[in-house]
């Protein structure tokens, strides 16, 4: 049987329109607020808006939503809030597994583990999220704020992150990101992209965390080799905070008063940020600094190449193990870049006239202790190769402009 011309346009059009029975479940705040949401969640269906209303979502447990396709939407990151200050759980606020979710405008605080995690959710959107712990920084906060983790096509635009215990905006073991515009303040690592690639990082102020932007590869981890990032125009200033990482996390050896930090990462371009007031560094670059065993896993940083980057004051105040003294012998201040002097020769790549202070760390997972400081200057570069093919497709912004 063949299909008219008619006929094709006619199911092509419907395809196009999306499912035929989408609908808005609206959910305003007020009693029983745990349960009606939950139930929103659970119901909706591909294609289906849960339209939170404006005002505060008083809740006792978390949330999660398993179905594809679904769109969350508040009232705007300080008119929707869902309070989790009084959660019996310890799990995250919201907990999403199913692909093509977006999450738009509204807030999520003082969650008792992460504010919002997605796992194995690809082509996710936050979009305008606020997550904070109302109370500043604290170890007994949650560890993360924005938690993409196993996903491919992740969109971060225009959210607000602050007081997370471990990184405010965390990417884990995804590929295809964009995080952009955002706003992270007091975490200790604003944003981190760990264990993934084809990253775009930009436009984003991070400021008064412990570390500002951290690019980081792990060992153990089902997904390990991760690079080809490009940190490009962001605004990474006064990152300040004492670190205040519960002992034993990876961040919690992250020094007070880093910009960018950079390791075990093949390929990743830092270029035309403004980094500010760092008391340790502007930028590090280094190896991973622990034993492992892991017989997959590269702990050496590769062609991390720095830009042309505006960098203000900085290297006063170095946050590890005898870096008064070091500071002392350089002046008083360190250079604004630091590289341990692990990963061979095309480890670091520097753009001219920026100077480099290279520990010449003997091995992996030596300590400063057994630097052999020496002052770098690069007077001729080699080209600043930039990351093809990052950042999440350009197919999802049409789901924020609708």
């Amino acid at each position: 049987m063949k299909m008219t011309t008619a006929l094709i346009v006619a199911a092509s059009a419907l395809a196009l329109a999306g499912p035929l029975h989408a609908k808005t479940i609206d959910v305003p705040a007020g009693n029983n607020a745990q349960s009606r949401l939950q139930e929103a969640l659970i119901t909706a269906q591909p294609g289906d808006v849960v339209q939170l209303g404006a005002g505060r979502f008083a809740l006792s447990d978390g949330l999660s939503l398993d179905a594809g396709g679904v769109t969350v939407r508040g009232a705007g990151m300080d008119a929707t809030v869902l309070d989790f200050s009084a959660q019996k759980g310890a799990g995250e606020g919201l907990l999403v597994t199913a692909s093509d979710v977006t999450l738009r405008d509204f807030a999520v605080e003082n969650t008792h583990g992460d504010g919002i995690k997605s796992k194995g959710a690809n082509n996710v959107i936050y979009y305008r999220i606020r997550v904070t712990w109302t109370g500043g920084p604290k170890e007994t906060n949650g560890a993360y704020g924005i938690y993409p983790v196993s996903s491919s096509n992740v969109l971060i635009d225009g959210c607000k992150v602050s007081g997370a215990s471990d990184a405010g905006i965390y990417v884990g073991q995804s590929v295809a990101i964009t995080v952009r515009y955002n706003y992270v303040e007091q975490s200790v690592a604003g944003i981190e992209i760990e264990n993934s690639r084809d990253a775009l990082v930009t436009g984003n102020l991070v400021t008064r965390n412990t570390g500002g932007i951290l690019v980081f590869d792990l060992p153990n981890l089902p997904v390990m080799g991760g690079g080809n990032t490009l940190i490009e125009g962001n605004m990474v200033i006064d990152n300040d905070t004492p670190n205040f990482a519960p002992k034993g996390n990876i961040v919690a050896s992250v020094p007070r008063g880093t910009g960018i930090m950079v390791m075990a990462n093949d390929g990743v371009t830092v270029l035309g940020n403004t980094l500010a007031n760092h008391g340790t560094a502007q930028v590090m670059v280094v190896a991973y600094p622990k034993a492992f065993t892991d017989a997959r896993y590269n702990p050496y940083p590769r062609n991390i190449a720095l830009g042309y980057n505006t960098y203000v004051g900085g290297g006063d105040a170095p946050g590890f193990p005898g870096g008064a003294q070091l500071a002392k012998a350089f002046g008083g201040t360190l250079p604004p870049v630091i590289w341990d002097g692990l990963g061979g020769p095309k480890a670091l790549l520097p753009s001219a006239d920026v100077k480099v202070l290279n520990l010449n760390l003997p091995a992996q997972g030596a300590g400063v202790d057994q630097a052999k400081p020496a002052l770098l200057s690069f007077t001729a570069p080699p080209m600043i190769a930039v990351p093809g093919n990052v950042g999440a497709p350009a197919r999802l912004e049409e789901r924020i402009v609708r």
